[in-house]
């Protein structure tokens, strides 16, 4: 493996939601030249299997309670490979600077005078509503869409008010393991317990699934589906548009509740 003597380069990439082919040509042309890559555990082998076989993989994947390396580690390990002289591709699920702590990283990165680039992917919440054909916006439904980390601390304490209800959709990222408190937390600033939800999992890749159901019944529906992260929750009327009931059908396993 050929590294140059000089200081290398970081390239932030997103690698969309998942399916490979929804990676843009930059994205793809980078994981091609990388001699180093830094990547998350949610990232696809078919989207791996473009990085080269002499380049450097490193995985810095992160699970609820259990990381591979703290935040601040990974930006000392992106700035020692790229002053090292590598072509260094730290790849994420999704895009960089929606949930994927991307700020920081470039932050890491400038603070050492590295150079940093950032390609943005396709985000989960876009890759998701296009699989499903579910608008996030729709003028009959939606014009205002707002994404929120489920996965927070101090939940309880935090406003959501106005972040959902008529007129708008409302996209939680890693919410699984608190959608009883999130469900609750929405009834309490002023959501129906009626309001339509939808739970997409693993989004454009070929075992995606969809739920349908109602706020009050969240954490009961994923329950029952078993539904394992990666996965999106949708809360709004946009929630009912999408595929027809027969096509859910053929991409879930457990029956969603119906909504009246």
């Amino acid at each position: 493996m050929m590294v140059s003597n000089t200081t290398g380069r970081v390239f932030l990439v997103g690698a969309g939601p998942g399916a490979v082919d929804l990676l843009t040509l930059r994205a793809a042309r980078l994981l091609g030249e990388a001699t180093a890559v830094v990547h998350d555990g949610l990232v696809s082998d078919a989207i791996m299997a473009l990085v080269p076989a002499s380049a450097l993989r490193i995985s810095v994947a992160k699970r609820r309670a259990r990381h591979t390396l703290s935040q601040a580690a990974i930006g000392d390990l992106l700035v020692e490979l790229a002053l090292a002289g590598h072509a260094v591709v730290r790849l994420k699920g999704g895009d960089p600077f929606i949930f994927g702590r991307g700020g920081e990283e470039v932050d890491a990165c400038a603070a050492a005078g590295v150079p940093v680039e950032v390609v943005p992917g396709i985000s989960s919440a876009q890759g998701a509503g296009a699989a499903t054909l579910m608008p996030l916006t729709h003028r009959d439904h939606a014009s205002i869409v707002s994404f929120v980390a489920g996965e927070c601390r101090g939940l309880a304490a935090q406003n959501w008010v106005g972040l959902a209800g008529p007129g708008r959709t409302l996209v939680i990222y890693m919410g699984l393991a608190g959608s009883e408190a999130i469900a609750d937390k929405l009834i309490a600033d002023g959501l129906t317990p009626d309001t339509p939800v939808a739970v997409i999992e693993r989004a454009t890749r070929h075992d995606q699934r969809l739920f349908r159901s109602l706020l009050a019944d969240l954490s009961g529906l994923i329950a029952r589906a078993g539904v394992p992260s990666p996965a999106l929750i949708i809360v709004g009327a946009v929630a009912r548009l999408g595929v027809a009931d027969s096509e859910i059908l053929t991409l879930a396993e457990a029956a969603p509740c119906p909504i009246s």
